[in-house]
């Protein structure tokens, strides 16, 4: 089998998490035999929830990547910033010649290429994908950039099973670059928001402030649905956000810039999460969400400032 023929029958996902939840479901709901491995399969706490979660996407549970992974076509990397040289690490005692080793994950072009190398001499290929949109809204159709020598070829080929995905370089490394650079911007300004909205309404300008928005960026919706919107994916995916900065803080060192942006944001992204915990917080349990009512809770942290 080669990338310009795979159909991708058998699929191993290595991350079940939220993008691989999705994904699995579209992709099992597309007739394809779809295996997933995930570390919160070894907890026992945590374990009844993912096989519960698995069941309902119609995935195959496996307690081991190895498993999951031994003769899938595709096997699509998603997990933390933290753990994707380790996937691919792994990934390479088992992929062989034919197979296809997709990363998903938010990192760095250097951990992309870490990753590339690690999996080179098994024989399989590896290609790296940028997700360019919150996959929940989009799911399977999400805009993906690929890079990587075989991107070409996996793009036709994941087309074909409804991805929406497109090879801009042949080089590891370019397709992360893009999705880390428009990070500074999309983390930094929900970052800004958390910062900003919350201070004013400490101050009880809130109004005041939003209306000064709207009118400078009349187009984005300040006095609409904007400000609930960005700070609850802080409040939703703050840690996993932190995570990505930091990665963009290791690309923006790597050509050489100090990533005073990127470590900010990361900080305050992880702020808003450690806030929200030592209030006993849940995201999940918020309910429709407002940013007035989490900035007022997290005024109770008076130990430390915002």
């Amino acid at each position: 089998m080669t990338l310009m023929t795979a159909q991708f029958r058998r699929i191993a996902l290595i991350g079940f998490g939220e993008a691989g939840g999705i994904l699995g479901e579209d992709l099992s709901r597309s007739g394809r035999e779809v295996a997933a491995y995930d570390i919160l399969l070894d907890a026992p706490a945590t374990r009844a929830p993912m096989l519960a979660k698995a069941s309902g996407a119609g995935v195959r549970p496996c307690d081991s990547a190895r498993q999951a992974m031994a003769g899938a076509e595709l096997v699509i990397s998603a997990v933390t910033a933290s753990a994707a040289t380790e996937v691919a690490v792994a990934a390479a005692a088992v992929l062989r010649p034919g197979q296809l080793l997709l990363d998903i994950n938010s990192v760095s072009p250097g951990t992309k290429l870490a990753g590339a190398r690690a999996v080179e001499p098994c024989g399989a290929d590896y290609v790296e994908a940028a997700v360019m949109a919150p996959l929940p809204a989009q799911r399977l159709a999400v805009p993906m950039l690929l890079g990587g020598p075989r991107a070409a070829e996996a793009a036709e080929a994941l087309r074909a099973l409804g991805f929406n995905a497109q090879a801009i370089s042949d080089r590891i490394g370019v397709a992360s670059a893009v999705k880390m650079c428009r990070s500074v911007v999309i983390k930094g300004i929900e970052a800004l928001a958390v910062e900003s909205l919350f201070a004013a309404r400490r101050f009880g300008a809130e109004r005041e402030v939003l209306a000064s928005l709207e009118r400078t960026f009349p187009s984005m919706g300040w006095e609409g649905a904007l400000p609930d919107y960005l700070v609850s994916r802080v409040a939703e995916h703050g840690r996993r956000r932190a995570a990505e900065m930091r990665e963009v803080a290791l690309t923006l060192q790597g050509v050489g810039l100090d990533p005073l942006m990127a470590s900010a944001t990361a900080e305050r992204q992880d702020w808003t999460v450690q806030a929200m915990q030592a209030q006993g917080i849940e995201y999940p349990r918020l309910g429709k969400f407002s940013w007035r009512a989490l900035a007022d809770a997290l005024a109770k942290v008076e130990s430390e400032p915002i």
